[in-house]
């Protein structure tokens, strides 16, 4: 077993949740044989205690969830388990200020961004950035918030974006806080890089890191596309 690979085993996250997580990253299942990961995931986080943790849970699942229904521009299905996602953060902030209920709050609403009508992205975009840098303030090694404020230089469309500044925040990122990073984390991190690079033609460079994100995922399709291209 790799080094990453052990890292990867001390991952914080509950057991039960990591094989939706990954299932949904590795993209060998639709999101009808994802809803059986989701089903036992979320009925383990109901069965917690009443409190914040079981509500950032419960919002991870329902944040799966509707990634894996976006994959296959089931748009309408994957806004509904965004906006329960949302909810329970919310729900988790009344209950306990905490850096995860921010960072989970920013994650649900920048991917309702994506799969809802203009107006919404329009009217809560700029609430993602908030509420990751609410999340760092508590947390300053948050690194899921962390790439939250870096996307927006890597993946907003022109002339919002800055590819340069992008990749800078990502390898610093990678850099300084590499043992903080969760699988999807560390994933999330290499496929930004080279797709910065891609996006400039710049396909020498983006290969190394395209590498380095299927090393993490081998069946992702997003980057498997990336690398094709580069």
């Amino acid at each position: 077993m790799s080094i990453e690979a052990q890292e990867w085993n001390r991952d914080p996250l509950p057991d039960w949740f990591i094989p939706l997580r990954d299932a949904v990253y590795e993209q060998t299942l639709d999101a009808a044989g994802v809803i059986p990961l989701y089903e036992t995931a979320k009925r383990r986080a109901e069965a917690l205690p009443a409190g914040a943790e079981r509500s950032i849970l419960l919002s991870r699942c329902e944040y799966m969830m509707g990634r894996a229904y976006q994959y296959e521009e089931r748009k309408r299905e994957a806004a509904a388990r965004y906006e329960a996602g949302i909810a329970w953060a919310e729900q988790a902030l009344e209950v306990r200020p905490g850096a995860e209920a921010y960072q989970m709050l920013a994650e649900n609403i920048s991917q309702s961004c994506a799969v809802r009508p203009v107006s919404y992205a329009m009217a809560n975009g700029l609430k993602v950035e908030r509420f990751a840098k609410n999340a760092l303030e508590l947390n300053p090694r948050n690194t899921a918030s962390q790439i939250m404020i870096a996307s927006r230089w890597v993946y907003a469309p022109a002339p919002f974006n800055n590819y340069r500044k992008g990749i800078q925040m990502m390898e610093d990122i990678a850099g300084r806080y590499d043992r903080d990073l969760h699988r999807d984390d560390r994933f999330n991190v290499y496929s930004a890089i080279g797709y910065a690079y891609v996006q400039q033609k710049k396909y020498a460079e983006a290969r190394p890191w395209l590498v380095r994100a299927l090393g993490v995922y081998p069946t992702n399709q997003f980057a498997q596309s990336l690398l094709a291209q580069s």
